[in-house]
């Protein structure tokens, strides 16, 4: 994270995400795979750690199971003939002017005016319900003795004599997949493929995150408004 100014001189806090280049490996297509979606991905890897099916996905590589499905008029799926990809993700949606092979750059947020960002937040390990839902903890006065942070009664009693699914008790904190919805794209850096989201994102320095625009439209008044309000019974 950093910041930034705006034209009047307001402080920004920001996070900057590279964005990019991201290769297209593979386009899902709704008559070939049941859904449309885009598959890129993201940092080259060496060859020499990538395995032969991995190197598949990119390149054409000869087998003879290949070649049974050139012989039976199979057409081969296009490969971006690239290097093996470190991170792969897919994107549902259309995928109208893109093609396999083409590189993905921070131009695509050109007049995006907000943006999710999903990734995997920090894990903190094994936490107590005070650091891990907020509880207040139990007095610190007479007739608490060294349970101060303990979680106390669960509400339970010989009916229903058990304890209800979802309630909050001590656990693993963190490392599960979140999204930050409709954060502000402050700026688009197309020289060094970077990205500046206004606050915070999921993760550590460093980790892999999805950003997509978002589709939290906030609700204004417009031609589908009402204009008129409903009557009360009794025609008041």
């Amino acid at each position: 994270m950093t910041q930034v100014f705006d034209a009047d001189g307001t402080v920004v806090p920001v996070t900057v995400i590279e964005a990019g280049p991201c290769k297209v490996l593979a386009l899902r297509t709704p008559e070939r795979d049941g859904y449309a979606a885009v598959q890129v991905g993201f940092l080259d890897k060496p060859r020499r750690l990538a395995s032969r099916a991995v190197r598949g996905q990119v390149a054409v590589l000869e087998s003879k199971r290949g070649k049974r499905r050139a012989a039976a008029g199979v057409a081969a799926v296009p490969k971006a003939d690239s290097e093996p990809q470190r991170y792969i993700r897919e994107f549902r949606g259309t995928s109208e002017g893109i093609e396999v092979g083409h590189s993905l750059t921070v131009e695509l947020f050109e007049g995006v005016e907000r943006v999710d960002v999903c990734g995997t937040t920090k894990g903190r390990g094994t936490a107590g319900v005070m650091k891990r839902h907020g509880f207040k903890g139990q007095r610190a006065t007479h007739g608490v003795k060294k349970v101060h942070r303990h979680q106390g009664g669960t509400s339970m009693n010989t009916s229903p004599a058990r304890v209800f699914k979802g309630k909050r008790m001590a656990g693993r904190y963190g490392n599960e997949r979140s999204t930050m919805r409709n954060l502000r794209l402050v700026r688009v850096d197309k020289e060094h493929n970077l990205l500046l989201v206004r606050g915070a994102v999921p993760g550590p320095n460093g980790t892999l995150v999805e950003v997509r625009q978002t589709n939290l439209i906030k609700k204004v008044a417009g031609p589908g408004a009402p204009t008129s309000k409903k009557k009360k019974a009794g025609g008041k």
